[in-house]
Order: structure tokens, then C-alpha cells, then sequence
């Protein structure tokens, strides 16, 4: 048997400053590495632990790093280990396969969003229309593919977010809030059916995943096997599944526990 490991990155497997929840003294926080900068500032860790055994699992197995990120927010992220053969980007827009994106992927993906949900233009312009300017402080595009927002999180009216949900699932798409990002996205784009394409392509046999968000529910409801953490939209909700190990560990803690679970059940399967 051979196994496939996709997982979260932001959250999940990284985590800014802030997400870091070290709530342990200063003089007994674990060293950290930093995996991303943007504007040549640090943004993102693990902690060295977490690094070592990241390193370890990519050098053992398929690891499919799968992010909401656009393609140029992924390639600011430098992982311990191998270059992955695979990634996915912009969750699941795209299919990286050692470091390009998938031309028949792309095709397969612009068919199914064209068919199955209304434009991207027609939500841009709800979302636009909607949102207040005393809490949204930028909108963006991403890929051509989704929209999101950021906003100032304590002044967001409690119902928006739902509002805009029950809209936006009348055509076709999913509304996932993260932080200070409320993301609207397609609901065939999804981090699971791009999974399935790596799954196929390798001959994979068991599928290992992590997550945080609702963005990340599909992903963990595919998989053979599944771990979210103890912080996020997921833990917030109470979402749980049968075969998906609910964590106790929030933090940088929970990412270190996310990698050793991978490598406890990888092993498994090759042993299988």
C-alpha cells in the first residue's frame, strides 16, 4: 500500500506571530524556524521540531502541500525537505506538478466552475455592494478563481458573514471566514477533487490529511484517515468526522502533533 500526505499549510502546518499560541513562558518556547518572509520581513513558522519532522515525512512519502494561497503566495513558503512534487494551489485551482501548473488540470477546473456555479464577477459585485466601509479594508481577486475580503474582525456585523453565506450558496459557492479574511469561493473548487488527481496520477492507495478550516472540511472528508487541530473554523464549529482525530493541541503545538501523526500513519500504510 502507498500513501499520499496533503495538508494545510496556514494554521495548520505554519503559522504567523500571532497564530503561534505559545503560551508557555519565554524562557521555555520551543526554537522556531521561519519558513516564509514577504517584504523581507519574517511571517510565517514552525517550530524546529515540527521542521525536522516535516523534513523527515516529505523525504518518505508523496507530501502535497494544499493551500487557499495563490500560487505566488505559496512560492514565498519554503518548507524543510524536498521540493514536493505536487502541490495545490488556490484551493484546488490549481495543480502544481514540480512547481508548474498543470495545463490539464486547468482545463478540467475551468469547465467545472463554468458548468456548475455562477461567475465569479456576479459574487465580486455582491461582495462589493455589501460590505461596509467602516470594517472592509481591501478586497482581492484571486486567480481568476474566488474572491475574499479582509476586514477589521470586531467590527463585522455578526450576521453578515451569514447572510452572505445563504446568498452565495443559492449559486453555487461556499463562504469560508478565517481570521481577518472572509473567502468566497466555488463550491466545485475544492482541495479534495485535486487531491483525487494526485491520488490517481501516483497510484496512491490511502490518503492522509490536515486541517483547520471549512475550506478544508472536503479535504478531511476524503481522506482514508485525518487530523485537525485544537484551534480554527473546524474545532470553533464542533465539526467532527468518524476517521478524522479531533486535537487537543492548539498553536505551533498542534502543527508539531499534525506532522508526527502523519509519520506514525505513513509508516503504517508502507508496512501494510
Amino acid at each position: 500500500m502507498s500513501a499520499i500526505v496533503a495538508s494545510d499549510l496556514d494554521r495548520t502546518l505554519i503559522y504567523s506571530a500571532a497564530a503561534l499560541g505559545l503560551a508557555m513562558p519565554d524562557a521555555e518556547a520551543p526554537r522556531l524556524l521561519c519558513v516564509e518572509t514577504y517584504e523581507h520581513r519574517p511571517l510565517s513558522y514552525m517550530t524546529e521540531t515540527a521542521a525536522g519532522l516535516l523534513a523527515e515525512l516529505a523525504g518518505g512519502t508523496t507530501f502535497v502541500p494544499a493551500t487557499t494561497r495563490t500560487r505566488a503566495q505559496y512560492r514565498r513558503i519554503h518548507l524543510p525537505g524536498p521540493e514536493p512534487e505536487f502541490a495545490i494551489c488556490a484551493n484546488g485551482g490549481h495543480l502544481l506538478v514540480h512547481g508548474e501548473s498543470d495545463p490539464d488540470w486547468q482545463r478540467t477546473v475551468t469547465e467545472r466552475l463554468a458548468a456548475q456555479c455562477a461567475p465569479l464577477e456576479e459574487v465580486r459585485a455582491h461582495l462589493v455592494r455589501t460590505a461596509d466601509p467602516a470594517w472592509l479594508l481591501k478586497e482581492r481577486i484571486a486567480e481568476d478563481l474566488f474572491a475574499y475580503l479582509v476586514v477589521e474582525r470586531p467590527l463585522l456585523p455578526d450576521t453578515w458573514v451569514k447572510d452572505l453565506a445563504g446568498w452565495a450558496g443559492e449559486r453555487g459557492w461556499t463562504v469560508s471566514l478565517q481570521g481577518r479574511k472572509i473567502y468566497a469561493v466555488p463550491r466545485p473548487l475544492t482541495k479534495s477533487a485535486a487531491v483525487a488527481e494526485v491520488a490517481r496520477r501516483t497510484g496512491a492507495t490511502e490518503v492522509l490529511a490536515a486541517g483547520d478550516s471549512l475550506l478544508d472540511a472536503d479535504l478531511l472528508l476524503a481522506a482514508d484517515r485525518g487530523w485537525r487541530p485544537g484551534h480554527g473554523e473546524l474545532a470553533d464549529s464542533g465539526w467532527q468526522a468518524p476517521h478524522v482525530t479531533a486535537l487537543d493541541e492548539r498553536g505551533a503545538a498542534a502543527g508539531e502533533e499534525i506532522v508526527r501523526s502523519f509519520l506514525r500513519a505513513a509508516a503504517g500504510t508502507a508496512s501494510a
